[in-house]
């Protein structure tokens, strides 16, 4: 049956927050792949004065960490929201030809699905609200792509409420600041006003790896280039961990054709520019544009990272490179190979060789490699120059290509896990590393799907049937395939959470040892 959704349409001044502007301020920014420096501010708003905050606004118990997801038998009478109107039903049709695009299918998906509250105290590393979460920027593009920057909400419940009466597109999220985001303009000095913290990010997006992929290019992926995504994981994650000492690390799939990587721990949301540059360049190992020379220039002997790096990598090479992209199959990509191959007799041996076999695969080709340069093929050969030429080859065809500039500054800002990416309709679920060789970024659910999946529970008997846990009626995320998406997102916040109270704890009593 149709959804029923309500999306508490409320008048203005009941979606202003204290002490910020009237509306929300239209601004220019960057995009996911962009940067953000060149914001123009609009002209500032007075603050408001007559809107009361009730507590329970505020504050939530454990007993309530759930009900930011209807079920579907729940009534769509009063709203629970404070201060809103009553709601207005609208259905949502889940006929084949709805769209992921349609503003109908987003709110439904924004009320009935979205983790907010899950998405809250991750930002806010505590049940109880702080200003980790109210001085936290969030930037909204909307359908008709305006972008509201610098927004900021005290609590889950009102950026639930503002997502719903806005319907973004999708949202972003940026630093903590030293005031509140909405304040700025409001602030005698502009420089008080500066990111304090924010979570450590990497983004690694298939486009860079264009000129080595052989089955895909630009926006489209498959299952054979997203290899290269899932060594990147491998690579960039074991390095964070063993390298770093850093424990909460969450992966995030776009929606489309890359991964994000967000390191919550204390110390990673701490760091300066200067430190995050210093981090990214430490993994910054493929360096040059695709019209570029040798892409790995590293000194000897390596560095243990890439040592370990080629011990995940080696395996990969084979039959993920060599096997099932084939990279050198056509002669201008057999002739960017014998470039990096350090010895001009080697070479020569090898073009004449490849040139009298025109379908040679690029498997044989690497063997051809050992095979000549045993047989003697050249007398100047130098075997270590060789094994070392290689290890870069391996490396350039395998090792993560990082967007480093998303890395290296606070301000920059990054969409939220949970979005629906606007391209392809597909949800920014997280990835559980765990199984990672299992992810399938073609099977992740769809706004659409989702939608359509509890429909189909419901017209099925499900109601019936949809009890959770201490006899409580299933919810809606609990009816479809992000189910396990929103669970495993939900123990990645505990365990963070835990992490955090201790160290609170730690922190308190060696403030109480102090005289």
């Amino acid at each position: 049956m149709p959804h029923s959704i309500s999306p508490e349409a409320s008048p203005v001044e009941d979606s202003i927050l204290p002490d910020a502007p009237a509306n929300p301020l239209v601004e220019h920014a960057h995009s996911e792949n962009g940067s953000d420096d060149s914001a123009a501010d609009a002209p500032a708003r007075p603050p408001a004065s007559n809107v009361t905050l009730k507590p329970e606004d505020l504050f939530m118990t454990d007993d309530e960490d759930d009900e930011e997801f209807p079920m579907s038998s729940a009534p769509t009478g009063e709203a629970k929201e404070v201060g809103s109107c009553p709601p207005v039903a609208v259905s949502v049709p889940l006929a084949p030809s709805a769209k992921f695009t349609d503003p109908e299918v987003m709110l439904a998906f924004y009320q009935r699905l979205f983790p907010f509250r899950p998405l809250f105290q991750w930002l806010n590393h505590s049940m109880k609200p702080s200003n980790d979460f109210a001085h936290r920027e969030f930037a909204f593009t909307l359908a008709n792509e305006a972008y509201l920057r610098y927004l900021s909400f005290p609590s889950s419940d009102l950026l639930r409420k503002e997502v719903l009466r806005l319907n973004p597109a999708r949202f972003e999220i940026g630093p903590v600041y030293s005031t509140n985001p909405r304040d700025r303009k409001t602030l005698r000095k502009a420089s008080t006003f500066k990111p304090i913290a924010k979570e450590l990010v990497f983004d690694i997006d298939l486009t860079d790896y264009d000129d080595i992929r052989t089955c895909c290019d630009k926006a489209n992926i498959c299952h054979k280039c997203w290899i290269f995504v899932t060594m990147a994981i491998k690579v960039v994650d074991a390095a964070l961990r063993e390298d770093f000492g850093f424990e909460h690390i969450l992966w995030v799939y776009s929606g489309r054709r890359g991964v994000h990587a967000w390191i919550s721990d204390k110390k990673a949301r701490e760091m300066d520019d200067g430190k995050r540059r210093a981090l990214a360049g430490y993994l910054e190992v493929i360096k040059g544009g695709s019209q570029s020379g040798k892409k790995v220039n590293v000194r000897r002997p390596l560095h243990p990272h890439l040592v370990r790096s080629l011990d995940i990598l080696k395996d990969h090479f084979q039959k993920d490179i060599l096997e099932a992209q084939d990279p050198w199959s056509t002669a201008d990509k057999t002739e960017r190979l014998l470039h990096l191959l350090p010895d001009k007799a080697l070479t020569d041996a090898l073009r004449k060789k490849w040139d009298s076999a025109p379908g040679r695969s690029s498997a044989s080709k690497w063997a051809d490699i050992d095979a000549l340069a045993k047989a003697g093929a050249s007398r100047t050969l130098d075997g270590r120059a060789l094994l070392e030429a290689k290890k870069d080859i391996v490396l350039e065809y395998t090792y993560p290509r990082l967007d480093v500039e998303v890395s290296k500054k606070l301000i920059h800002l990054l969409k939220a896990p949970f979005v629906v990416h606007p391209k392809t309709g597909r949800v920014c679920v997280p990835i559980d590393t765990g199984r990672l060789d299992r992810f399938d970024p073609l099977a992740v659910p769809t706004v659409t799907e989702l939608l359509g999946e509890i429909d189909a529970w419901d017209a099925g008997g499900g109601k019936e049937e949809g009890v959770g846990a201490e006899g409580k009626p299933l919810l809606d995320y609990e009816k479809t395939s992000l189910r396990p998406y929103v669970e495993f997102f939900k123990t990645y916040v505990a365990g963070l959470l835990r992490d955090e109270r201790g160290v609170k704890r730690e922190r308190d009593e060696g403030d109480a040892m102090e005289f």
